[in-house]
């Protein structure tokens, strides 16, 4: 059993944005990047997975889309332990884009799991995963926390209203992950950190599609307010601020 894991290569998460040309491209000067933590947690859930030799997975794989500047963070992906690695030769325009890229993939190599982070922590579209399937005309289950392999079937806990179920799906399918999966994302070792650099990633071109969206201008959220402190003793003031400033009642 193979397994494929999509990451996305993402700003760390404490990084202070700021746009250029005419706020239609992101400042890049000085940014940490880092794999899509919902990737990340991904990549870690198929590890333990490929560690149990009762679950008949031999191999972990990671994709990405994006230019040779990402490849920085596919490593990092090796390093925590995937066997190998796919670079697809192209800027990910928009999630469809990359969602078709990612389908020539897997028919390329034939995957039995693929495993997307419920959303990038840069755009949070939430769309790359169900597109996937959508390409691939194989099954799709989102809001997935938990994913075990018994007697060659893929047992699969999801986060519904009010509790979880499970469900059990056919191979080839698309897992799209959420918070859960795994308890704490894989920290690279030294050892893997070393045999990272000789393992494969394999670049591919990019199929001719065109992107379905197109980013004309980007904006900062408006600045917060100062907070503004009421006596407890004086709640005529706090609904006054209620209704005229914030407008909750």
């Amino acid at each position: 059993m193979k397994i494929l894991v999509c990451i996305s290569h993402v700003p760390d998460t404490t990084t202070k944005v700021k746009f250029v040309d005419g706020d239609t491209k992101l400042d890049t000067n000085g940014i940490q990047w880092v794999i899509n933590p919902w990737d990340e947690l991904s990549l870690t859930r198929a590890l333990e997975l490929k560690d149990n030799a009762s679950t008949g997975v031999s191999s972990v794989t990671v994709a990405h889309v994006g230019p040779a500047t990402t490849e920085p963070t596919i490593r990092k992906a090796l390093a925590i332990g995937a066997d190998n690695a796919i670079r697809v030769n192209a800027d990910p325009a928009d999630a469809y884009f990359v969602a078709a890229q990612l389908a020539e993939v897997v028919k390329q190599e034939q995957f039995d799991i693929i495993m997307c982070g419920i959303e990038s922590s840069d755009y949070n579209g939430s769309a790359v995963g169900s597109m996937l399937a959508e390409f691939l005309d194989i099954p799709s289950v989102s809001a997935v926390s938990g994913l075990n392999i018994e007697n060659n079937e893929a047992i699969i806990t999801r986060e519904i209203d009010g509790g979880k179920e499970t469900v059990t799906v056919p191979s080839p399918f698309v897992a799209i992950v959420q918070k859960g999966i795994a308890k704490e994302p894989r920290i690279a070792a030294m050892r893997g950190i070393m045999m990272a650099r000789s393992k494969p990633i394999k670049v591919i071109e990019p199929v001719a599609i065109d992107p379905l969206t197109e980013y004309v201008k980007f904006e900062l959220p408006k600045p917060r307010a100062a907070c503004k402190f009421v006596d407890p003793e004086n709640p005529k003031e706090l609904i006054t601020l209620l209704q005229n400033e914030t407008k909750l009642i």
